[in-house]
């Protein structure tokens, strides 16, 4: 029989016993919501609340996007998440030079504050949570975020959400980087104190092995390399002497899902357990510091182009996956999106799967259903000591920005993604209706915004914007804000809130910052 092995590199035995599990199984597991969290961050779990069920939408303009957040709220999504387009992401204005051909592409353009209102029109903020996937400029979308709440009567403290903000991963795995590490770990601390301090419910950041995952890590890999990054921002927050029990409970991580549905329960058991360990040895944190709260999005790189409904299964058993490891949020992909930004049809089938998995399937009547399983907790064990394993490699080049500067990380995942290549072109690792069981058939063309005139209106609505505002009073902000980074001041958040309430730009501010930091090349 030829040997098998998990898409980590796992060897998978024909049957596993009770010899094949730890020892001291009880210890390792714990009860649910206790330490070290391997069964879950809640003693109940899904008995006690459902999973937030967040789909991801971001469509060339504010008011299309918002016009699609309806629809999903009215189908029973619980939890809004944002897509930004590449300009916003990067601090580029829609009417810079840099942005053509770029503008509302991979999600909403989003230039001044006057967009977040249209983006947000209507919508009870203080009722429903945010998650916005920005990271360079996460500081400006939150504040922006901040401020149409506050022009609306909704206090910051009301407001809860999540910004990704997780820039380390950007130098790894996505490239949308503005300023260099060392200040942009800087302005991440500084949006924790600021978060701490005038936004309890907002989670600062969501540390991403999503992005890593898209871009052919492992399992392992994806744990490894998102908990060096984490360990990282901790250290930093720590380092602007920040009590870790301050701001560690409102850390949240954001991974994928993919195909092998053992693999992804054990990686995200293991995560919990690995993760609390780290707090409590390092960090002598409290147990809140060290329950690892996470959201998940199923596998945008496991989408296929031909036959795409079978993706609809794929992301079917992925959301299995998800929910029977212990997910506290959940974006389920839909099935077109390997050809376009999904469709309405698409999306709401996307929502209807985790429905029915929630209410159907039976996967929320008990907490962590696979414990016990000697296949998945020789997974999980496995999992956590090879991701350990591969963390103290980071650590010995001197953390996650140093190994970033070396070229570990992305090396690490290239080889990877190479690896995985060649076994679905040498037809080891089967892809159905690619490399098997395939048709020939095209795949089918989704109809596409015409761009070209959703930049000239972008374009129209900043201009207008400019024309209106109290040019005098943006300056003299962005002259504050640009004063107080030269001068070394940590606490940048309320200049930057005041900067976005005077109505500049995303461009602008980050054209302040750029100017005393300088760009990542």
């Amino acid at each position: 029989m030829a040997d098998v092995h998990s898409p980590s590199g796992i060897p998978v035995a024909p049957v596993y016993g009770s010899a094949d599990v730890p020892t001291d199984l009880e210890a390792a597991l714990g009860a649910p919501g206790q330490f070290p969290f391997t069964r879950g961050v809640q003693s109940t779990m899904y008995r006690g609340r459902l999973w937030t069920m967040r789909q991801y939408a971001g469509f060339g303009t504010a008011a299309e996007t918002n016009h699609r957040f309806k629809l999903l709220l009215e189908a029973g999504q619980t939890g809004l998440s944002v897509a930004f387009d590449l300009p916003t992401q990067m601090g580029i204005d829609s009417d810079s030079p840099r942005a053509l051909g770029e503008v509302g592409r991979v999600g909403v353009a989003i230039d001044t504050v006057e967009d977040m209102h249209l983006l947000l029109a209507d919508l009870p903020l203080d009722q429903v949570s945010t998650s916005m996937t920005i990271n360079a400029t996460a500081s400006t979308l939150l504040a922006m975020y901040i401020v149409v709440a506050e022009e609306r009567g909704i206090a910051r403290d009301r407001l809860s959400g999540t910004i990704q903000n997780d820039i380390l991963k950007e130098y790894v795995a996505r490239g949308t980087y503005v300023y260099p590490p060392t200040p942009s770990l800087a302005l991440i601390a500084e949006t924790f104190r600021f978060c701490a301090a005038e936004v309890p419910q907002w989670n600062p950041i969501s540390i991403s092995g999503y992005h890593m995952r898209e871009a052919g890590a492992t399992a392992v890999q994806e744990v490894a390399f998102t908990f060096a990054n984490a360990l990282a921002y901790v250290q930093a927050a720590v380092d602007a002497g920040l009590d870790v029990d301050a701001f560690a409970p409102r850390l949240s991580f954001f991974f994928a899902c993919h195909n092998d549905l053992f693999e992804e329960v054990a990686k995200f058991r293991a995560a919990r357990r690995l993760w609390a360990h780290l707090m409590r040895d390092r960090y002598a944190a409290s147990d809140a510091s060290c329950r690892m709260r996470f959201h998940t999005q199923t596998g945008g790189v496991t989408l296929t182009a031909q036959q795409p409904l079978n993706n609809v299964v794929r992301v079917a058993v992925q959301t299995l996956a998800a929910t029977l490891g212990g997910t506290q949020s959940l974006h389920t992909n839909g099935y077109d999106e390997a050809l376009a930004l999904p469709t309405a049809a698409a999306a709401t089938l996307a929502l209807r799967t985790q429905q029915i998995v929630a209410h159907e399937s039976g996967v929320t009547q008990t907490v962590d259903p696979l414990a016990g399983s000697y296949y998945v907790e020789s997974l999980t064990t496995a999992i956590e000591s090879r991701a350990l394993e591969l963390l103290g490699k980071v650590e010995a080049l001197g953390g996650a920005a140093r190994a970033i500067e070396a070229g570990f990380l992305q090396d690490e995942i290239g080889q990877s993604a190479y690896a995985h290549q060649m076994g679905v072109e040498s037809g080891q690792v089967v892809v159905v209706g690619v490399n098997r069981f395939a048709d020939g058939a095209e795949p089918p063309v989704i109809p596409t915004p015409d761009f070209t005139q959703l930049a000239a209106d972008q374009r129209a609505r900043l201009a207008a914007v400019r024309a209106a505002r109290d040019g005098a009073a943006v300056a003299s902000h962005l002259a504050a804000l640009e004063a107080a980074v030269r001068a070394g001041e940590r606490k940048l958040m309320p200049l930057i809130i005041a900067s976005v309430r005077a109505r500049a730009s995303v461009g602008e501010i980050s054209d302040a910052l750029e100017r005393v930091w300088g760009r990542y090349r």
